[in-house]
């Protein structure tokens, strides 16, 4: 009888919890989150592609200032991009994958030596995530999560 005692009182607790989070707006820290990840996956083998250079620009008028760089981990990914305790404004981006380079290190050939995806930040969210998906002779991106 104890036992199902503390049971209810534990389910009608997180019940409890869970309905009033519910009601009140979580925002996360904008210095707890960085605002852009990338993520490489190579198509041929559907494996992560480590060992990317990409490049983070920002357009300020008719041209482009450079903000970061890095290069993907053995997951294919970085996963913050955007410079550290810096916020992301509202306006467009490029993130640019040296492609060109690793097919290189892999004694591949391609059609594309870099890719970039140029993308419009509206601030509807706080986290950006440019997946490209990879081939020699195409790719594929979308706005991921």
């Amino acid at each position: 009888m104890k036992r199902i005692q503390t049971l209810l009182v534990l389910t009608l607790g997180a019940a409890a919890h869970c309905a009033g989070a519910a009601t009140v707006p979580t925002v996360a820290p904008s210095a707890a989150i960085n605002p852009l990840s990338v993520h490489v996956l190579n198509l041929q083998d559907g494996l992560p592609s480590a060992n990317v250079s990409v490049t983070l620009e920002q357009r300020v008028g008719d041209g482009w200032t450079l903000l970061g760089e890095g290069v993907t981990n053995a997951q294919g990914r970085i996963p913050a991009l955007f410079p550290a305790g810096v916020a992301m404004v509202r306006g467009t981006y490029r993130v640019t994958f040296k492609t060109g380079k690793w097919f290189a290190e892999h004694k591949s050939p391609t059609f594309f030596p870099e890719i970039p995806v140029i993308f419009t930040a509206d601030g509807s969210v706080p986290h950006y995530h440019v997946p490209l998906l990879l081939s020699p002779y195409g790719y594929s991106t979308y706005r991921g999560n």
